[in-house]
């Protein structure tokens, strides 16, 4: 047995790193400053888009996305296999989450099913980049296009993802990435939205500072005028500037640590595909897969409890991505979500089990969760 814990996923901060961030620190800005822009422009140079907003999550990204919008009333359809922010962003908005079924084989979003659901209060669509995985979005589009919707892609899996080879970033009207510290590059906490339209842009920066018109840079100064205007109802969002320089140094490795995770991807397909119990991750053949998780299915007769017991005392942290979002009992008392309506979502959550998988590993980690599997699998 291992002697030390080995989690699902797990950050890698250098000296490099440590050096940007002091160097802010050092600074006399350490707030919106010159190096969140600089962060914001590297982002969008990497993805082939425009504007960038950054911002203190992946959450507040969502958040402040689905507010750039306008929507004042109505429907946006998304997927209940995820994590809950994505259905919280519809809310926080005062809008109504419609859920729809996945794909067996990726576990995305059902573009099929999507269509079933829309209704004249549809106003947009979210997907979801399960995994890192891009979901079928000329399809989508498709729908959004044929009945005038806004699409937003929550990619908070899927930074360096590709469909149709082409980065993931430019394809919905707005796109956004987390930065938590198990994510592809770390901000400690942080996110980012990317878009081509300058209005939603404009938008998203007001609304990650309090509604306020203008920046603190620009306020700032001698020949600066102090006066700001509040258009729209905005949250204190903000990122700091040593959170961009740490953002900024991960960026430069970023495509080393993707090439990691498809190693590691590559190498527990290979040692997992004569066990008889277990279903390894399908990847379609239009994308570049940025392997946030590695997931696996377990058959319907092993018991993921046990399994998930016996691997942990393994000390191998599997875990579970994800419980479906009407799962949760706040969901369930407040909405009348039926999880006979989602019968693959309810399929795929009740034995999925999600592998370690994160750059700073191993070859010989693979081993030994796959050893644990093993061993699991057979008690």
């Amino acid at each position: 047995m291992r002697k030390k814990f080995l989690p699902y996923g797990f950050h890698w901060i250098d000296n490099a790193d440590i050096k940007e961030v002091i160097d802010v620190l050092k600074s006399d800005w350490i707030i919106m400053g010159s190096k969140v822009k600089e962060f914001e422009h590297a982002i969008c140079k990497y993805v082939g888009c425009k504007h960038g907003v950054a911002v203190n999550s992946g959450t507040s990204a969502l958040d402040i996305a689905v507010g750039s919008l306008g929507i004042k009333r109505g429907e946006i359809i998304t997927t209940p296999f995820t994590f809950v922010a994505t259905v919280n962003s519809i809310l926080f908005n005062g809008l109504k989450p419609i859920l729809v079924d996945i794909k067996h084989d990726t576990y995305n979003i059902n573009p099929d099913e999507i269509k079933k659901k829309i209704t004249k209060n549809t106003k947009a669509i979210i997907y979801v980049d399960f995994a890192g995985q891009p979901c079928d979005i000329k399809e989508i589009k498709e729908i959004a296009e044929k009945h005038n919707l806004y699409l937003i892609e929550d990619a908070a899996h899927a930074l360096g993802a590709e469909y149709c080879d082409k980065k993931v970033g430019a394809f919905a009207d707005i796109t956004i990435f987390s930065f938590h510290p198990v994510k592809h590059i770390t901000t400690g906490e942080g996110g980012m939205c990317v878009t081509n339209d300058e209005e939603f842009a404009q938008r998203m920066q007001n609304l990650r500072n309090h509604g306020i018109d203008t920046g603190a840079m620009e306020r700032f100064g001698s020949g600066a005028f102090w006066a700001y205007e509040i258009k729209l109802l905005g949250r204190n969002y903000r990122m700091t500037d040593f959170q961009a320089a740490l953002g900024l140094s991960q960026l430069k490795k970023l495509e080393r640590f993707i090439k990691r995770r498809q190693e590691f991807a590559t190498l527990y397909n290979e040692k997992l595909k004569n066990l008889l119990s277990i279903t390894t991750p399908y990847v379609s053949p239009n994308v570049k897969h940025a392997w946030h998780l590695y997931t696996i299915l377990l058959e319907k007769k092993v018991d993921r409890n046990k399994f998930i017991t016996k691997m942990r005392t393994k000390n191998i942290g599997v875990t579970v991505h994800y419980p479906p979002v009407y799962s949760f009992s706040y969901y369930r008392e407040n909405f009348n979500f039926r999880p006979r309506d989602f019968p693959v979502t309810e399929d795929i959550s009740n034995r999925i089990v999600t592998l370690p998988i994160f750059p700073k590993m191993h070859d010989e980690d693979v081993e030994d969760v796959v050893s644990a599997i093993e061993e699991s699998i057979g008690d």
